[in-house]
């Protein structure tokens, strides 16, 4: 236990000599620990006590509550993506090498608190779990979902407490706008099915994300190769966080899009398996009925003793050629009128 109590005071020692003095003292970022216990504490709850206290109960429908959180979250995505903004990416931030500015005046001021928000944000994003275990949408609470949710609060504090501003904020800008439009597609989907015309571009949800994370690969990792005034640590940190949930992501699309076009494709199949066997099962029916027109034709033909029987026995040799046998009728009835022409 002293060993343990030794490496935190060490920790916290490392912590206030490194970090940014501007949010020493803010909520949640003099030490990672309770950043960190809330992480496991959601990973639990989502994925054990959460499961096992709905697995007797009805979902939740939650509809009216879906749509005042996604609209909340549109508005808090499109408010973090505009103080990014005007924290600097607007126009003083410079795409290729961007220091950090520790310096207390407006701008520096409002890029840091644009930090400490969107960190707050990725704890708002724990919802999105909550309530796909509420309704027991347990499919949705994937590993990459959880690994995603779980991570970020984590990630975004390191940055918070030692860089809060400067190079990496890239991320959060794109981040931001990715969110705007990820969260306005889940408002859609909860007011109902009269809007489902309006998502066409479901599918290139998950695309977007995707180029989300190859930009913010090139632009961390470009700083490997040049000089600039930004901490190397944090590079890797950026970059390689955006590496592991593009291949995240990446997997999920082919999974998900690939299966569902495979589906797609046996569906067709059977589709037209089944109308070809319904045009042969008609095919079958229709031949029936001629034979059974043509036999009855030949009785009555070789009954009144007309010359008929040429017709049925033609009708039936037609079908002969068709379906390469000749019917037992015709076989039978021209040969008892050969029969009697001898006589």
């Amino acid at each position: 236990m002293a060993l343990i109590m030794k490496y935190i005071d060490s920790m916290h020692h490392y912590m206030d000599k490194f970090g940014d003095p501007r949010t020493k003292d803010w909520p949640l970022m003099s030490s990672p620990l309770p950043t960190l216990a809330l992480c496991l504490g959601y990973v639990y709850l989502v994925k054990v006590l959460g499961p096992r206290l709905m697995e007797n109960r009805k979902p939740f429908q939650l509809k009216n509550t879906l749509i005042v959180y996604n609209f909340v979250q549109v508005v808090f995505s499109a408010w973090l993506f505009y103080e990014c903004l005007m924290g600097g990416w607007w126009d003083t931030y410079s795409f290729r090498c961007q220091p950090v500015d520790h310096s207390n005046t407006g701008q520096a001021m409002r890029m840091v608190h644009a930090c400490w928000w969107y960190y707050f944000s990725k704890f708002t994003e724990f919802f999105d779990t909550f309530f796909f275990v509420l309704r027991k949408k347990s499919s949705q609470v994937s590993t990459l979902h959880v690994i995603h949710h779980g991570c970020m609060p984590m990630s975004v504090w390191f940055g918070v407490k030692f860089t809060p501003g400067g190079h990496s904020t890239f991320f959060g800008l794109l981040n931001t706008f990715v969110h705007i439009v990820m969260y306005t597609y889940y408002l859609f989907t909860a007011l109902g099915p009269q809007f489902q015309k309006y998502l066409w571009w479901k599918k290139y949800l998950t695309g977007l994300q995707m180029v989300q994370f190859v930009l913010i690969m090139v632009h961390a990792f470009q700083l490997l190769f040049i000089d600039c005034n930004y901490p190397k640590a944090f590079v890797w940190w950026i970059g390689m966080h955006a590496v592991m949930f593009f291949f995240l992501f990446n997997e999920f699309y082919q999974s998900t899009y690939k299966a569902q076009k495979l589906k797609r494709e046996a569906a067709n199949k059977k589709r037209e398996a089944d109308a070809l066997l319904l045009k042969q099962q008609q095919q079958l029916s229709n031949g029936a009925t001629h034979t059974a027109n043509g036999s009855a034709t030949s009785v009555a033909s070789a009954t009144n003793g007309s010359v008929s029987v040429g017709n049925g026995t033609g009708n039936k040799a037609a079908d002969y050629y068709v379906r390469g046998d000749l019917p037992a009728e015709i076989e039978l009835t021209h040969r008892s009128n050969t029969a009697g022409s001898v006589q």
